[in-house]
């Protein structure tokens, strides 16, 4: 018999365990040994602070980020082939939900082993729930370009997407570089459409803001480096 996979999500901000995260993660990762993760310092933090182990040193972590080749992952999921019980870890929040982690849940479904995903915080859903924009159309696009014509061409296109389909659109950004794509979104899309930015879910220091371009004009924030995930829906 083969061991399921469980898609263990994480919290988005430090110390909110008890606030966003159901008891049956506890218990879950109470009898998992084995876990996949993208940062290995930060899953054995995680881990650790849930307190269900007497010692994070009798847990196995094995490393699956953006530069593990898809020929590893087999190696990486043997445990689940041999009859034993795994856990995948997001860097922060729902794991393969802009993560690499998905690699391992497409072998697991492959491979006929049961995928077992948990409820926890998505930045994506929360920012879409606070957001006041369409919800029955959205669409992720995870990081935009970095150079500015790369960056203000995406938006224009995707502003168009969402005009003709009534679609907001979600992505997100590196921290040390949410002021530079706040201002290619005043300066790339039209003063009607509407912006949101969800800054800090979860956390003590949780704002959401949404209104029109034209509105941000007026006084545009400093943003920090900070986790922001943001939404636009055009008019």
């Amino acid at each position: 018999m083969k061991g399921k996979l469980y898609l263990i999500p994480t919290v988005l901000a430090e110390g909110t365990q008890e606030n966003v995260l159901p008891p049956a993660i506890r218990n879950i990762v109470k009898n998992l040994e084995h876990f996949l993760c993208e940062n290995l310092r930060s899953a054995r933090r995680f881990v650790s602070s849930l307190h269900v182990h007497p010692s994070i040193e009798t847990s196995q972590f094995y490393l699956l980020d953006k530069d593990t080749a898809i020929a590893k992952v087999s190696s990486l999921l043997e445990p689940l082939l041999h009859g034993t019980d795994m856990g995948l870890l997001s860097e922060s929040g729902c794991p393969a939900v802009a993560d690499p982690g998905a690699l391992a849940v497409d072998f697991a479904h492959r491979h006929d082993i049961v995928v077992v995903p948990l409820v926890g915080p998505s930045s994506l859903m929360l920012a879409l729930m606070a957001s006041g924009l369409n919800g029955q159309c959205f669409a992720f696009h995870g990081y935009l370009p970095v150079d500015s014509k790369g960056a203000g061409d995406a938006i224009q296109r995707l502003e168009r997407e969402s005009r003709g389909k009534n679609q907001t659109q979600i992505f997100i950004e590196t921290p040390y570089r949410n002021n530079q794509l706040l201002g290619h979104l005043i300066r790339s899309l039209k003063s009607d459409t509407r912006l949101c930015l969800a800054i800090n879910l979860t956390s003590p220091e949780e704002k959401i803001h949404c209104k029109t371009v034209a509105s941000w004009k007026k006084e545009i924030p400093k943003l920090e480096k900070v986790p922001v995930t943001y939404l636009f829906l055009a008019s």
